[in-house]
């Protein structure tokens, strides 16, 4: 039983750690998702000059989203006019960090490393969107002449607006979103913690590439969310593994997984997708180099160290709140529909393949709303279908669109009423 007590223990000195960053990140999450709206991604990011590779990996830092939900946006993004250079950027940079991400690299792994993550996730992004401007010979913008739905939301409405729609979308969308990842990550870090002994990892692994390539190998063909990474990283500093090895982890991790990358190649292009991979990982092992010689070189005595002290009572009352806000985000907030008039023309039932969190829902309504003829759509994640209504719709039109994003649209037919 002892055994037991050290693993909760450990899991709940995590989350205490943990939890007033996340939070904080959780707020500034919901901010940026009222304020950041996708015209204004847009308007930035069309053409093929370098600042758009910059502009859009700048704008993928602190965004929260993972790496599927990730790819829906930026192919509407290529959709509505980004090129290519700049899409593949934000695709780089965004997966591995956000807002919420950066603030528990700060509780967990100290200032350094907060720092870092987010740096090396940007110098990436540019190094990747520059490489596919260079190669690539497209021409002219793939944006569609279509009306936009700027403001889309998941209830098929429009998205909240002001201090509601950021609390709405910080506390309850994005923590569902990453719940289950995010309760496994804190699991791990907690076995891994109570189980394993003090410098193991060093005494097996070592240091310098063969660490980081050890990682690297773990970290590309799985998906952990870029905050569920940090505990299990942190937990594998405490154990031996090098801040380099482990950000390498931190970055390929969230990056790249085996459906990301046959998603990005369906997307992108099989050239894109290459260079997507290769980008990732030839940073994520430049970053961990680096990483070390300047821990190494400098005065710090282990990733781990914070200049602050947080008071007890404030990490276990966060604790707690957190550990609400996951619970609750298993439930959902009961939603308006829009009203369906008796007399519409048409209402098609779209079966989807591929969806896996709000961001995906988002998008599939946002370019179903956008095709010719529709009025409304509503789309369903649980169930994987949309219901779309409105005079002349074209089906094909509809599939096109949602396929454009990367998901399989497997069936469709007439909804009935």
């Amino acid at each position: 039983m002892e055994f037991i007590q050290d693993i909760l223990l450990q899991t709940w000195e995590t989350l205490r750690e943990m939890s007033p960053f996340l939070l904080f990140g959780f707020l500034i999450a919901g901010i940026l998702y009222v304020f950041i709206k996708p015209e204004l991604i847009e308007r930035h990011l069309g053409g093929k000059g370098t600042s758009q590779v910059v502009k859009a990996s700048v704008l993928g830092v602190p965004l929260p989203l993972c790496s599927c939900g990730v790819i829906p946006v930026a192919a509407s993004l290529r959709r509505h006019g980004a090129g290519k250079g700049a899409t593949t950027s934000f695709l780089i940079s965004t997966p591995q960090t956000g807002v919420d991400s950066i603030m528990v690299t700060l509780s967990l792994l100290g200032p350094v490393f907060a720092i870092f993550r987010p740096l090396f996730a940007f110098i990436s992004g540019v190094f990747g969107g520059t490489i596919v401007n260079a190669l690539d010979r497209e021409d002219g913008s793939t944006a569609h002449d279509h009306p936009v739905c700027t403001d889309c939301d998941a209830d098929g409405g429009h998205r909240s607006a002001g201090f509601s729609g950021a609390m709405k979308y910080g506390f309850h969308t994005l923590p569902r979103d990453i719940n289950r990842a995010l309760i496994i990550g804190i699991i791990l870090a907690g076995l891994i913690g109570a189980l394993v002994p003090d410098d193991y990892f060093a005494s097996i692994l070592g240091g310098g590439i063969i660490a980081m390539l050890v990682m690297m190998a773990v970290g590309i063909p799985i998906y952990v969310c870029a905050t569920a990474s940090v505990p299990i990283a942190a937990a594998l500093i405490a154990k031996g593994v090098s801040p380099g090895a482990a950000l390498v982890f931190l970055m390929t991790g969230p990056a790249t997984n085996a459906a990301t990358i046959m998603t990005i190649s369906k997307v992108m292009g099989r050239r894109t997708a290459v260079i997507y991979l290769a980008t990732v990982a030839v940073s994520a092992i430049a970053g961990g180099l680096l990483l070390d010689a300047i821990y190494q070189a400098g005065s710090f005595q282990g990733a781990m160290e914070h200049p602050w002290m947080l008071p007890g009572w404030l990490k276990s009352v966060s604790a707690v709140m957190v550990a609400g806000v996951i619970v609750g985000s298993f439930f959902r907030i009961p939603k308006k529909q829009p009203e369906i008039a008796d007399d519409e023309e048409n209402r098609i039932k779209l079966s989807i393949e591929g969806m896996t969190c709000e961001h995906c829902v988002n998008s599939v309504t946002r370019a179903l709303k956008e095709s010719r003829g529709v009025n409304t759509a509503l789309v369903d994640l649980k169930k994987g279908e949309a219901i779309v209504t409105g005079g002349e719709i074209d089906v094909a039109l509809l599939r096109e669109a949602v396929e454009s994003l990367g998901y399989k649209v497997t069936g469709s037919g007439d909804s009935g009423t």
